[in-house]
């Protein structure tokens, strides 16, 4: 089988890849930045949706970037034998439909449209698919949620600690890199949820981020009524700091069904803040 991964580079990318090289799989990954090639994985330069060089016959296509750029490439390319499809979405297409930030509600607006112009692109063209909606992501060090909180307490070894009682499901992108090969072995044709194995109290959250760190921070409460406050000065966190009394969480069913994907538990440890 081969595989063509666009985000290949990306936080996902990074478990996705030795995965299929494990399957003995043969990869073409896409990134606009120039990469050496390595046993398996042959690194091509490009960018979606006008700047992808031609691509060989292929098996499956996987994309953790953009969704409606990749759906107007995959439309327009047309690839030959309907490879199946597995993309990333976020579940902030359901959390920031009623998002009190005007820019979060367009996030949801343009995620919502990005998946239904790919379903239309995948139809059009006769691929099977899955498009895979997680929740907050962890894992590789690279995402813009945690790991920025986890960066600043090593930095200043204090660690802000805000008061939220609502619920979270962060998911490790090595899940995501499971549900996507069991996404190529057998496509859902569905939108699922993707959460992580265990639902948590937001404080807690940051609790086990802070013990998971390589040094000793002091713990610093939040509380809620500075919070309030920090959303009127703050423009930037509006958005956030008012989903901390909100479960933000995914229903797994349909996900461990179809797929038998089963993801872990949030239980973070210093690797996981490392890029």
């Amino acid at each position: 089988m081969t595989v063509v991964v666009f985000g290949a580079s990306g936080q996902i990318g990074h478990f996705l890849l030795p995965r299929l090289r494990g399957r003995g799989e043969q990869v073409i990954a896409v990134s606009r930045e120039p990469h050496a090639d390595s046993e398996g994985v042959r690194w091509m330069r490009g960018g979606l949706p006008d700047a992808v060089p031609a691509l060989p016959p292929v098996s499956a296509v996987v994309s953790y970037g953009p969704l409606q750029p990749f759906a107007r490439w995959l439309a327009a390319a047309a690839p030959a034998g309907a490879p199946r499809v597995v993309a990333t979405s976020s579940m902030s297409a359901q959390s920031k439909v009623e998002s009190e930030v005007p820019a979060e509600r367009d996030i949801a607006r343009q995620l919502k449209q990005g998946e239904e112009a790919l379903i239309a692109a995948c139809a059009s063209l006769g691929c099977e698919w899955t498009v895979l909606r997680p929740t907050l992501i962890y894992g590789a060090g690279r995402d813009k949620s945690l790991t920025p909180l986890a960066h600043r307490a090593i930095r200043t070894r204090i660690f802000p600690r805000p008061t939220g009682g609502g619920l979270r499901q962060p998911v490790h992108g090595d899940d995501i890199a499971l549900a996507t090969l069991a996404a190529i072995d057998r496509p859902a044709n569905r939108v699922l949820m993707l959460g992580g194995g265990e639902r948590l109290p937001a404080g807690e959250m940051f609790a086990r981020v802070q013990r998971s760190l390589p040094v000793a921070t002091l713990p610093l409460p939040v509380p809620a009524w500075l919070l309030r406050q920090a959303r009127h000065v703050i423009p930037g966190l509006r958005g956030p700091l008012a989903r901390l009394a909100s479960d933000l969480v995914a229903d797994n069913t349909e996900l461990e069904c179809l797929l038998g994907v089963h993801p872990r538990p949030f239980r973070p440890d210093a690797r996981c803040w490392r890029r």
